[in-house]
């Protein structure tokens, strides 16, 4: 009878053996926390959570130092920090993702996609109205930043790495300082300088170019940086292949840089997708269903939640507005998602 031959295992994967190590660590780890948090001044959650991160620190070092020696120790001790750090990232994203969907399912209901506020006030009951016109007014607005945006970025992070011309060190100096400006400026510069002696009128319009000031530089800086990571010998390639500097560019870089095109994108409308404060200057905030960026008074989500907060005080109100931060959030989620899709396809 043949004696069953093992799978295969990397040297560097666990085995059973060490994976139960792990766990009567972090099972004593625990123990030891809740002793310190009961017989030591430490108390609530935030002095269960340092107690707990001390106990697997000193419990892991001293296991692996025991058991395998000092490089162990400390590959040990980098372990449970990186862990750790990973843990204090996500408590604010769980956080607040748990505090947005606990609170704005109750602001949800079948016809919030469908209905408009231009018939109902934000202390109607929940069932009347909804938020149609500011879910298509954040996305034409964004959508219009993003078509006068995007290509401006671009042009000027492949001005910055391509070209290298004597206006390079100016040019990124503006955009570093372009990407302090606060957004309250960028709308009281467009308040300033068109709809006062121009338009005469807030519009989605002037929303979208208080927004293309603040997403400029957000694609602009990301661009430049996903470009330098595209090999020189690419463009070297492209070159000794018969092509123009920017025939290369257009049918080598560019493509080679696709996914980090979108992460550019993405960068950019989650930059200005919240922005509240120039759209209460620029965009008029309307309550009815306006598809013209051009003419009358456009709503967005930023604004209807901020109306909802202010003008409203009743239960009704508030949820209004949570489920107005949850349907954005979503939105983000969905958009992220789908830009993660497009960036991991081939290029044809």
């Amino acid at each position: 009878m043949k004696k069953a031959i093992p799978a295969p295992r990397k040297p560097w994967q666990p085995t059973a053996l060490d994976k139960l190590e792990d766990l009567l660590i972090v099972i004593a780890a625990f123990g030891l926390a809740g002793a310190s948090v009961k017989f030591t001044g430490l108390n609530g959650k935030l002095g269960f959570f340092f107690s707990l991160f001390f106990s697997l620190l000193i419990l892991n070092f001293g296991f692996h130092y025991l058991k395998r020696g000092t490089a162990a120790a400390k590959d040990s001790l980098l372990q449970v920090l990186a862990v750790m750090a990973i843990v204090i990232t996500l408590i604010p994203i769980v956080s607040i993702v748990a505090t947005v969907f606990s609170k704005g399912y109750k602001g949800l209901h079948w016809g919030i996609l469908t209905k408009d506020m231009a018939l109902a006030s934000v202390n109607d009951p929940i069932a009347n109205g909804g938020l149609l016109h500011a879910l298509a007014g954040t996305i034409i607005m964004v959508g219009g930043a993003l078509i006068i945006s995007f290509p401006i970025g671009v042009l000027t992070a492949l001005y910055l790495t391509e070209i290298r011309g004597p206006l390079a060190r100016p040019i990124k100096f503006l955009v570093q300082a372009m990407s302090g400006v606060p957004s309250i400026v960028a709308g009281l510069f467009i308040l300033s300088s068109l709809i006062y002696p121009v338009t005469k009128q807030l519009s989605g319009l002037m929303g979208s170019l208080a927004l293309t000031i603040l997403m400029i530089p957000t694609i602009a800086r990301t661009a430049e940086e996903m470009l330098h990571l595209i090999p020189n010998e690419l463009r070297e390639a492209g070159v000794a292949l018969g092509g123009t500097q920017w025939r290369t560019v257009a049918g080598v870089v560019l493509p080679a840089a696709k996914s980090g095109l979108v992460t550019a994108i993405i960068l950019g409308i989650a930059r200005i997708i919240g922005e509240t404060a120039p759209l209460l200057l620029v965009s008029g905030g309307g309550d009815a269903v306006n598809l013209n960026p051009t003419q009358g008074a456009m709503g967005s989500l930023p604004y209807y939640i901020w109306k909802a907060f202010l003008t409203g005080g009743t239960e009704e109100a508030f949820a209004r507005a949570w489920g107005g931060m949850l349907v954005l959030l979503s939105f983000i989620f969905i958009l992220f998602g789908l830009a993660r899709y497009l960036s991991g396809r081939k290029v044809g």
